[in-house]
């Protein structure tokens, strides 16, 4: 490997410290003790990562809005809250299982932050997972345990579509929100 490229990819060190951070945080969870040894040895274990395997650059024109990002972050929690009660009763309760179901949702969105945030928010709330996202055509297929239970295929929609407008109002970029509230008027 040239001296350029060397170079270049320490320096993406300087430009890619929240990453540096996240790595670092997640060495020390894992370790389970939050000493100096641990906080070092996951900065330098983070900073290999970073210079040895570097990701491709995703093109997004979003910006964090820390009072939409808060709400988005309330809401997650709620929701994975009731889920969790939800989805015990049904392993609890007496009778017949719930039927299940893959709904189809076209999000109203095309940017790749906006769609893979929906998808995993859906995915990390009980009972339900993307088994499926299609970037150009920007469907999430979902697996929901309780199709009844949740309000039906229609309903399930109308949250994975309120799901995204949060993550577009906490996370996207004017350009986006322009294109969200076309869209919106058009439906």
């Amino acid at each position: 490997m040239s001296p350029e490229r060397w170079q270049r990819r320490l320096r993406r060190l300087t430009t890619h410290w929240p990453t540096l951070l996240v790595l670092a945080g997640v060495w020390v969870m894992l370790w389970g003790d939050l000493s100096w040894a641990n906080v070092i040895g996951g900065l330098l274990v983070a900073a290999v990562a970073v210079v040895l395997f570097p990701l491709p650059a995703v093109a997004t024109h979003g910006t964090v809005r820390p009072v939409p990002f808060l709400r988005l972050a309330g809401y997650f929690v709620v929701e994975v809250f009731v889920a969790s009660f939800q989805v015990a009763w049904l392993a609890l309760r007496p009778g017949p299982s719930p039927r299940s179901g893959v709904v189809a949702v076209r999000l109203r969105n095309p940017d790749d932050i906006v769609l893979t945030v929906t998808a995993e928010i859906s995915s990390l709330v009980p009972g339900s997972v993307v088994i499926e996202a299609q970037r150009r055509s920007g469907m999430l297929f979902l697996h929901v345990l309780d199709l009844e239970g949740s309000g039906g295929a229609e309903r399930v929609r109308e949250r994975t579509l309120d799901l995204e407008e949060r993550v577009l109002r906490a996370l996207g970029g004017k350009t986006l929100l322009a294109h969200a509230d076309r869209n919106r008027r058009e439906d």
